[in-house]
């Protein structure tokens, strides 16, 4: 059984978040690879759902996070921060 994908994405999940909560600009450091950005960014994300909800509300970001592709979206954000080359 073959995954649909969203917008492009992984899934909804994944999109979703890139969309709404990965405006880092971490990702210009060169010195992460993209597990280690994408690593970076869950437990960031992870850590603000842990201030910004409770309870039920926890559970279900939580449990809306754990589908993400953290490592799709920062293969996304290194080649979108990566300087463009230019044809002299």
């Amino acid at each position: 059984m073959t995954k649909e994908t969203y917008n492009g994405w992984t899934n909804y999940e994944t999109w979703r978040v890139r969309l709404e909560l990965c405006d880092y600009d971490g990702a210009s450091d060169n010195d992460l690879d993209a597990y280690d950005l994408g690593q970076n960014l869950r437990e960031s994300i992870t850590e603000l759902m842990y201030h910004e909800a409770n309870g039920f509300a926890l559970d279900y970001a939580l449990a809306f996070l754990s589908e993400v592709n953290w490592y799709e979206i920062a293969e996304y954000m290194i080649e979108a921060y990566r300087p463009q080359k230019v044809d002299a």
